[in-house]
């Protein structure tokens, strides 16, 4: 400790940096919390284009399968409003598990947890589970992205299978980290 008093201002902020306000960016631990974070942030990102994509779609079908009232016509079909409130409920499933994945906890970086855990470790198997999520958000967003509005109108059923996957993923996630 003495070698901190005998640097310069910038050596001594440095040294606070790394060590004393408790953040080193070469420790291999959080190394691994910020590629979770950022993991999880891209995976969020795709999800939130995916629903993008879906609202898209959905501007789509309103406009050739909801026409406005007429005289003749008063009542919209029942199945095209069954298929738009499907519609809007997979969007708002997408951002509820997009808001889910930002908001998930990773281990804390302190004394107590460090007892109980291997923090790399955690955050290692932390890093597979992501893996996980990244490859449903792809796929997910391919096909959205890639097949137009047809296909995400045709397979509207298929889509929530993606969100049960990522929220069985979080309580994957959530289970890794408790004790």
């Amino acid at each position: 400790m003495s070698s901190f008093y005998q640097a310069n201002e910038f050596e001594q902020l440095a040294i606070n940096l790394f060590y004393g306000w408790g953040y080193n960016f070469y420790r291999v631990e959080n190394q691994l919390r910020t590629d979770d974070l950022l993991v999880r942030s891209k995976v969020s990102e795709l999800l939130a284009d995916a629903r993008t994509d879906i609202v898209d779609a959905g501007i789509k079908y309103r406009h050739e399968h909801l026409p406005p009232p007429t005289r003749e016509n008063p009542f919209p079909n029942a199945d095209a409003v069954r298929t738009a409130k499907a519609i809007d409920e997979v969007a708002a499933a997408l951002t509820a598990v997009a808001a889910q994945i930002r908001s998930a906890p990773a281990p804390e970086n302190d004394r107590m947890w460090q007892r109980h855990r291997n923090e790399a470790h955690t955050l290692s198997q932390l890093g597979e589970v992501d893996k996980e999520m990244v490859v449903i958000a792809a796929a997910l967003r391919s096909k959205t992205q890639n097949s137009g509005s047809a296909w995400i109108i045709e397979n509207l059923s298929e889509i929530p299978s993606a969100t049960d996957a990522m929220r069985a993923i979080l309580r994957k996630r959530a289970d890794l980290l408790t004790i």
